[in-house]
């Protein structure tokens, strides 16, 4: 086996370059995957083309992780080579008092995968530490890992819905039409949501939701957002209504558009340091619930994995393209311009 191997390494802001990097070294009572496929987040791309570390370059990113296991040190029993594998990001502790309550997302000694090699190379390398906590999930014969690779943007979308109880009859707006939002009308509907509502500010983007079951689309670059759904909702407004765009604008919308009694989520993060106007009397007299969101518990994780290997979730309509690694440049431009909704690339396309 060759000690060196392909990789999409960062050497700064939008300074993606594909080459050939050291394959890494199995570390003591860990493993190392080969990369079958790989998501492409949107917290990727803004990795990728800001200065998101500080300088600390050169870095591999990419943490949508399915692959083959290829080697596993002495002594670990729980993998083996040729081993098919989903690997979720983060390796809760599961003893602190967030896991310990069910809040693994919090988890205080949490092994992070920002710090380390990412996926968007040929091989990655997981630690004792790993191997110890799991967070690993074995792919049944047959399932396509690509396909697996929706897992983990799946599990935080998963987690939101059931955190705020979509149910039965209720409508849902959603504030962007990328990747997550449309990830969170699928799942409402899934759980019984009677009305669901998409808004952007990019037609492209509602453009590519028509091959899901939404029942409004609002393009809020030509119509007010908040008075559609108001009229859509005769006058009431949306039961839950998620923010999932990174602007203090769709925050103040979410607010004004949820009726009395409704509950808010900020699921889309901003940029650091905006702050959000909040009109307080709105939220005192109507009674509204306002709470964050950010990541998935432990069970929400390997729920989110089991959706997204099991037929009935339209897997298919989600990925609209399926790219060589070295190809990342053209995958970031796909879905900055809205042509895709998710890309997944593939370090290995063919066996080797």
């Amino acid at each position: 086996m060759s000690d060196v191997m392909d990789a999409a390494v960062m050497h700064g802001p939008g300074d993606i370059r594909f080459e050939q990097v050291p394959r890494p070294q199995c570390p003591g009572g860990g493993f190392v995957l080969r990369v079958d496929a790989v998501g492409l987040c949107g917290s990727d791309i803004r990795n990728l083309t800001t200065d998101s570390r500080r300088g600390d370059y050169p870095h591999i990113y990419g943490h949508e992780v399915v692959g083959t296991v290829a080697e596993v040190s002495s002594g670990v029993t729980a993998y083996e080579p040729g081993q098919r594998i989903y690997v979720y990001p983060e390796a809760h502790c599961l003893r602190c008092d967030y896991c310990r309550a069910g809040h693994h997302e919090h988890c205080t000694d949490v092994e992070s995968y920002t710090t380390r090699p990412g996926g968007f190379a040929q091989y990655i390398a997981y630690t004792a530490k790993r191997v110890e906590r799991g967070a690993t999930f074995t792919l049944p014969e047959g399932v396509d890992p690509v396909r697996a690779s929706l897992a983990e943007p799946l599990s935080s979308t998963y987690a939101c819905v059931e955190n705020i109880n979509v149910r039965l009859g209720d409508t849902v707006a959603i504030l962007g039409a990328g990747p997550i939002g449309v990830f969170l009308a699928v799942l409402s509907r899934m759980r019984g949501a009677s009305k669901i509502i998409l808004i952007d500010v990019a037609q492209e983007r509602l453009d590519r939701s028509l091959a899901f079951d939404i029942d409004h689309r609002i393009d809020s670059d030509t119509v007010d957002p908040v008075e559609e759904v108001k009229r859509l909702t005769g006058g009431l407004g949306a039961d839950k209504t998620i923010s999932a765009n990174p602007t203090t604008a769709g925050q103040q919308q979410a607010l004004a558009m949820t009726r009395p009694c409704g509950a808010v989520v900020f699921f889309g993060g901003v940029p650091e340091g905006a702050l959000t106007e909040i009109d307080s009397n709105a939220v005192h007299y109507n009674s509204l619930l306002i709470r964050g969101h950010y990541g998935a518990n432990s069970m929400q994780v390997q729920r989110a994995f089991e959706l997204a290997i099991d037929p009935v979730f339209p897997a298919e309509k989600f990925i609209t393209h399926v790219l060589p690694l070295g190809s990342i440049d053209e995958a970031i431009d796909l879905a900055r311009s809205g042509e895709a909704l998710k890309v997944v690339l593939q370090p290995n396309p063919e066996k080797e």
